[in-house]
């Protein structure tokens, strides 16, 4: 079903009111692939060749817990290592310091360059991110939810957030299976955290240079076919992250951010391969467990895929090997350029082994076990479509998966939302990386009820158009600074333009994102759409976009290449009509004249 111009308006300012996957084959992730690059890797060094004043950690522990990096390694630092030289970020939730920064006027705050940076970027360590640019005195928050899995009680708390903020308030689903909340003001953030505290969320370690939410299977535990449960697992993971949302200053001053995921089923829902430590599960010897996949990673000037540590792990000991290896890049990483910052640069600078032999010294016993000879998960798997009702392995329940347009939600939505979960199923809901809900646990007498539901019928669809459900798209513009271009609203508009054009025989996955920091993943895109300004043929400065093609998830996973630079928006429709034609079997519709 096509988006309406009215449910377009959700994704535009106040201003701009007032004018007016599936289908995808599997092979092995990561496997050995070298690096895709828009720059040329550093040739990785033999394990002779390191000097071992480099393999010298680079930051040291002081008073707190909190590390620092050291004298000598203070030169030719990116901005974020300055700031948080300056002061410790952390402090401001472990020692209390964002009660007494919350009551101070934002005239004052910018008048001081320490409260400044407080709010501009320290603040980010508890996930609170200042919209200067568009939204002066208004934040992002961006809460930590393991494996996408959240309550009706946690989703009407944050319903009622940003129902409070009136047309500055909304939600997001994010690409890393969370939510995102916005129009939050300064003086209500210490209340906002005692009430994600009360509710078990925590914002904690969402955002800079920390760990961010450990992504698992959207089905665990429902799933027919599921390898493993992720659940257990990427709880730990947020537990030790996070030290249990009391803050864990030992890896929260890393060289950059850091992605992690755990592996459950043969559809590679979590997308392993752009993630900094994967968890495949693998046997060995007779015991469950995972080798391990380190370095994928999304950057403006480069994007590489998950390689194989060559390192098993029982299912039992995640948290050790994932603190050795936080530990190793914390120790070791660059942190000048802040394009080269990302784990993939060190193992490249090191080489694999190197690297390897670094983690394995960091571990309790000194010792990192080779990996198991083979995964488990089924090369040949047909990865499946999640959005709409499906059958759960406990018998007389269902899951249906809803598409949320473009990830955004209203306060109405998320208490409807609630409701839904109550009513018709325990009370829980799943949130995924393609920005959509799956309501668990529904009765199959309950079905028709549900599927009857004005939410669904209007809003959620379970059956979106093969275009729709496959639809991704970043922030963009209207919330955030670095964004070059509109994507919301624009993502919608356009698929909606294309599809009155053209008939596509499967899902094609079409992500948005309005910078090169690609947060909308464009790279694992069908089509990818990356915004920048180019000149139109007027001559005149627009917006517009790179177009990239070719990216697979599964277990034959490759990220996208260039297809075609600096498209004006504006001429984007029959060129995508054109490209979905040549490339992905769509059929051009019969058209009216007078629909010109």
């Amino acid at each position: 079903m096509a988006a309406s111009s009215a449910s377009l308006q959700r994704f535009l300012p106040p201003s701009a009111h007032a004018a007016s996957s599936s289908s995808s084959r599997c092979r092995r992730p990561g496997r050995a692939r070298a690096a895709v690059s828009s720059v040329p890797s550093p040739s990785p060094l033999s394990a002779g060749e390191v000097p071992a004043e480099r393999l010298e950690p680079r930051v040291q522990e002081r008073e707190g817990g909190y590390w620092v990096l050291k004298e000598k390694y203070r030169t030719g630092l990116n901005p974020q290592e300055k700031v948080k030289i300056e002061k410790e970020p952390m402090g401001l939730f472990m020692e209390g310091g964002i009660k007494d920064l919350a009551k101070i006027p934002m005239e004052e705050i910018d008048a001081d360059k320490l409260t400044k940076d407080d709010v501009d970027v320290r603040l980010k360590w508890l996930g609170l991110f200042h919209r200067r640019k568009h939204q002066y005195g208004r934040f992002m928050m961006r809460l930590k939810l393991p494996n996408g899995v959240t309550t009706s009680e946690q989703t009407r708390y944050l319903a009622s957030v940003i129902e409070a903020y009136g047309e500055d308030g909304c939600a997001d689903v994010t690409t890393r299976q969370n939510w995102q909340i916005r129009g939050v003001t300064l003086p209500d953030v210490p209340a906002i955290l005692d009430g994600l505290r009360a509710v078990g969320l925590t914002s904690l370690q969402s955002g800079m240079d920390n760990v961010r939410n450990p992504v698992g299977n959207p089905l665990a535990g429902i799933d027919p076919d599921e390898i493993v449960d992720t659940r257990p697992y990427t709880n730990l993971l947020s537990s030790y992250i996070t030290n249990n949302s009391q803050g864990n200053p030992t890896i929260t001053n890393l060289p950059r951010k850091w992605n992690v995921c755990v592996i459950g089923s043969h559809d590679l829902y979590e997308h392993p391969h752009i993630n900094d430590l994967a968890y495949m599960p693998a046997v060995k010897d007779g015991k469950f467990g995972f080798n391990l996949l380190v370095g994928g990673f999304i950057s403006p000037k480069r994007w590489g895929e998950a390689l194989p540590l060559d390192a098993w792990v029982p299912g039992d000991d995640i948290i050790p090997v994932c603190k050795a290896i936080l530990e190793a890049f914390r120790d070791l990483g660059n942190r000048g350029n802040g394009q080269k910052t990302r784990m993939m640069w060190l193992i490249d600078e090191l080489g694999m082994e190197v690297f390897r032999s670094e983690v394995e010294k960091r571990m309790p016993n000194g010792v990192l076990e080779r990996a198991a000879p083979e995964d488990l998960i089924d090369k040949a798997w047909e990865r499946r479509d999640y959005l709409g009702v499906h059958p759960q392995k406990q018998e007389g329940l269902s899951y249906v998966g809803l598409h949320v347009p473009v990830g955004r939600l209203q306060a109405s939505d998320m208490f409807e939302l609630a409701r839904l979960a109550d009513e018709y199923g325990s009370g829980e809901l799943r949130l995924t990386v393609e920005q959509n809900i799956v309501l668990p646990n529904v009765r199959n007498e309950r079905l028709d009820a549900l599927l009857a539901e004005p939410l669904l019928r209007e809003r959620l669809s379970p059956q979106p158009s093969l275009l729709l459900r496959g639809l991704v798209a970043c922030t963009g513009n209207q919330f955030c600074g670095q964004a070059i271009i509109e994507t919301k609203a624009r993502a919608l508009q356009v698929t909606r333009d294309v599809e009155k054009r053209v008939a596509v025989p499967r899902t094609v996955r079409m992500h948005w994102t309005g910078c090169p920091n690609s947060c909308g993943q464009v790279q694992v895109a069908d089509i990818g759409f990356m915004g920048c300004l180019t000149k139109d043929a007027d001559g005149k400065i627009c917006e517009a976009a790179d177009i990239f093609v070719g990216g697979r998830v599964g277990s034959d996973s490759h990220l996208a290449d260039v297809y075609r630079k600096a498209v004006p928006c504006k001429d984007l429709v029959p060129v995508v009509a054109d490209l979905l034609v040549e490339r992905f079997g769509a059929v051009p519709r019969e058209r009216e004249e007078d629909e010109e």
